[in-house]
């Protein structure tokens, strides 16, 4: 391939995790804008969210193992196309009763979009660079994925304050066409094995295990947690969950080898992406409302709020590189999630003063930490995996992460509706301060949790740089 076209598809792919990642967090900011036009409850302002998560979470491992059956490159056309048609029917939903189910359809379906590209489109980037430039690529592909994601709430306060709500959505419109151009343009190869089995019944399984659970945590606040309905639906999860396990481990090549788990350092690296994802994602999202809807901020001002974390995350990513290269993943996991813990508990302290430069300083902290922590366990997953059982892991990692974010929303939504069921809506801000506080105090519980696990579980020696024996396929 010319070296020239090497790099559009690297912008091409680049163009989709960016789009993929600024969707997760610029519509935090447009949330309460989005709630109040569509007349959202509190709990579909979460499904506004979760459903995207959700989605992501039940299909990502579909999605790689139709890459490996159809070729990266179809799969990646299919998902920017349902992507970018979700996200125009989320642009046009309407303002009566039948928004809040609109919305959440619609976002479920960038969910799948969205899963079918992010687990071929590193490997398409790999597969059109040779070794010595394959690294300069991969950075290029992370970094800027990374900057639109810091980006991603202020893009969204500018459009939905200046613009319209519905410009959030609408900007993955030119964002998709121009990836499907460049990647006619530029023609990566395909690389179909249709002789890979696909098991219908493991994929049912699993994206009704995953759904059922998750609606389950995040409606039981509503329902009653000892309702029929919730019982229901997490007894239904639970059995599905068990039996996609159980039916995985004699099925080949299985959606998910879960055989890798049995690896003590990959369950540990895997434990701690989950967690970290299960309090970030939380935590962006109801500080975003807390801003709006309980300091009265514009969303413009919203987006700007959350800068110096944004800022202090990437300071922090380039410092946990370092120290993960120097140190091996112990010094960086332990300091950035001790440092969660104090971040958040002060941050959960400060949202009950009303005072937004009383809380800079968390933001800073937990930006730092949060750069420094999040990308080591997934390098650590992957770096020392069997070449064999890499893609396995990658999917793997990518499942966990996102039913980690998946579940962090819902649990967080949770705690704070049983607090105060208007949640940060409620008239009385001072109540709503108290109620996010209160979910922010359990995501400090849960680091908490974490540090205990990564200080008991993770190895004190550096890894060394080869890779596992890896599972017996």
């Amino acid at each position: 391939m010319f070296a020239h076209n090497r790099w559009l598809v690297l912008i091409a792919m680049t163009g989709s995790l960016a789009m993929v990642l600024v969707d997760q967090t610029v519509v935090a900011v447009a949330l309460p804008t989005i709630g109040s036009d569509l007349h959202l409850s509190p709990i579909g302002q979460q499904w506004i969210v979760n459903a995207y998560l959700l989605a992501m979470a039940a299909f990502v491992a579909i999605g790689g193992r139709l890459g490996d059956k159809f070729g990266g490159v179809v799969l990646f056309r299919a998902g920017i196309v349902i992507f970018f048609l979700a996200s125009i029917g989320c642009g046009f939903a309407p303002t009566n009763a039948w928004g809040e189910a609109w919305m959440i359809t619609f976002r479920a379906l960038q969910g799948i979009g969205a899963a079918l590209m992010m687990p071929v489109s590193a490997a398409i980037v790999l597969s059109v660079f040779d070794k010595s430039s394959a690294g300069r690529a991969m950075a290029v592909y992370t970094g800027i994925g990374q900057i639109f994601l810091a980006l991603g709430p202020l893009i969204g306060g500018f459009l939905t304050e200046f613009v319209t709500w519905r410009a959030v959505f609408w900007l993955n419109i030119p964002l998709g066409i121009a990836s499907l151009v460049l990647v006619a343009v530029s023609k990566p190869p395909n690389h179909p094995d249709r002789t890979i089995p696909i098991s219908i019944r493991n994929a049912i399984l699993l994206v009704v295990g995953i759904a059922t659970t998750i609606l389950a945590l995040q409606q039981g606040a509503s329902w009653g947690w000892t309702s029929g309905a919730t019982l229901a639906a997490a007894a239904v999860g639970i059995a599905s969950c068990t039996l996609f396990a159980m039916r995985s481990l004699h099925f080949k090549p299985p959606l998910i080898d879960l055989r890798l788990l049995a690896d003590k350092e990959l369950s540990t690296d895997l434990f701690i992406a989950f967690v970290l994802r299960f309090a970030i994602l939380g935590v962006a999202l109801y500080f975003s409302m807390y801003l709006q809807d309980v300091l009265g901020m514009g969303a413009t001002r919203a987006g700007l709020a959350l800068l110096p974390m944004a800022a202090a995350q990437l300071v922090g990513s380039q410092v946990g590189g370092w120290a993960y290269d120097k140190k091996g993943l112990r010094p960086p996991v332990l300091i950035g999630l001790g440092l969660c813990i104090v971040g958040m508990g002060y941050w959960a302290f400060a949202l009950t003063l009303l005072d937004y430069s009383l809380i800079v300083p968390a933001l800073v902290v937990c930006g730092f930490a949060f750069g420094l922590t999040v990308p080591a366990p997934g390098t650590d997953a992957l770096a020392h995996e069997a070449d064999v059982n890499r893609n396995q892991a990658s999917g793997l990692l990518l499942t966990v992460r996102q039913i980690g974010g998946t579940l962090g929303v819902a649990m967080m939504g949770a705690v704070i509706l049983s607090a105060d069921p208007l949640a940060t809506r409620s008239p009385d801000h001072q109540a709503s301060a108290d109620a996010t506080s209160i979910g922010f105090a359990a995501a400090a519980c849960v680091f908490l949790v974490a540090w205990i696990a990564a200080w008991w579980l993770l190895p004190n020696t550096k890894a060394a740089g080869t890779g596992r024996t890896g599972r017996p396929q």
